[in-house]
């Protein structure tokens, strides 16, 4: 698949929604001005601005479109969604001693870790102020769990991410936590705003929960396969951070005890040499484990599609079934 033809689905969304999203980010604008700390815009911006489709935004923006609601507050959800994906963002690239996101310098970098964790609890407290706006007890129930399960997430990856007894399951969990939960968020809320049927709702969590894991699947395996310059960034980066992804995961799991003890050096015990990510591709490209998590990154994206079924035929429908085959084409 060509540039042009991957970009489609998430250009047509855009096309599709460009009024609401202009809303979306004039509220954006408006709710992360401070009149007496300048620091938290200027941070704020940097972030905003550093590119990116918006994508969690325009999910609830569709979900609550297909739905057929006319009012007003599926903007204010969709600035809630960005609000706390950008809040996790700035938290992530303190975590990971992060210098770049999408080709930028971080935040942390340009100013100071205090600056950046500040200024991700404001913009968590902003996303709480938003999300009571629309007066729904059971929204705000969605965003709120969601925001705990992503912070849960983080700190399970902490203690996951470097232990080489993490399985797939374990994978799972943290991915289901720190990405998954706020792509299902972001579509469950835009169908229970719309006050559709039950059964839409929770065709529009799992299309959410399965298109996160994909997405962040993708991500994992762009780390080993991917092109630097179209990511923003570096290939190997999860490797040196010591992170246990599904590649590395698969790769372990099918060790010899000579591999193994290479894995137990490099990601473990963090004692890394020159070579050692040539070598660990080597061991990846051995097993087929790249492959594997390529096969697995489709599997999710096509159990999206189908959560897409019970949903009302609708032009946005079409865009989010191909918004998925989007996410795969990225490695294919």
């Amino acid at each position: 698949m060509n540039n042009d033809a991957a970009q489609k689905p998430l250009d047509l969304m855009a096309d599709y929604l460009a009024a609401d999203m202009a809303a979306v980010n004039d509220l954006i604008t408006e709710r992360m001005a401070s009149e007496h700390a300048p620091r938290i815009p200027e941070v704020t911006a940097h972030l905003v601005g550093a590119g990116g489709k918006r994508l969690r935004p325009m999910l609830t923006l569709a979900a609550a479109r297909m739905c057929g609601y006319g009012g007003p507050f599926h903007v204010h959800l969709a600035a809630t969604v960005e609000f706390i994906h950008t809040a996790t963002l700035l938290h992530d690239d303190v975590v990971d001693e992060s210098a770049q996101r999408r080709g930028r310098p971080t935040a942390n970098l340009l100013w100071d870790n205090k600056s950046s964790v500040l200024v991700g609890d404001y913009l968590f407290a902003r996303s709480f102020q938003l999300m009571t706006e629309p007066g729904s007890m059971r929204v705000m129930q969605i965003l709120s769990n969601a925001a705990a399960t992503i912070a849960e997430g983080e700190v399970l990856q902490l203690t996951a991410a470097q232990n080489l007894a993490t399985d797939e399951a374990v994978y799972l969990q943290v991915v289901r936590g720190k990405t998954a939960a706020l792509f299902s968020a972001a579509t469950e809320v835009g169908g229970v705003i719309a006050d559709a049927p039950e059964g839409h709702v929770k065709a529009l969590f799992a299309y959410g929960d399965a298109l996160g894991i994909a997405f962040q699947i993708v991500d994992d395996l762009l780390d080993y396969r991917g092109d630097a310059q179209a990511t923003g960034k570096n290939i190997g980066d999860d490797f040196r951070e010591r992170k246990l992804t599904l590649p590395v995961i698969k790769a372990v799991a099918k060790a010899n005890a000579e591999q193994r003890s290479f894995w137990v050096r490099t990601i473990e015990k963090g004692r890394q040499e020159d070579g050692d990510l040539e070598h660990a591709l080597a061991l990846m490209h051995q097993h087929g484990t790249l492959d594997a998590t390529k096969t697995d990154a489709r599997k999710w994206a096509e159990m999206a599609k189908n959560a897409l079924a019970p949903l009302p035929d609708h032009d946005l429908k079409t865009m989010l079934g191909d918004l998925a085959d989007f996410v795969v084409s990225r490695i294919s």
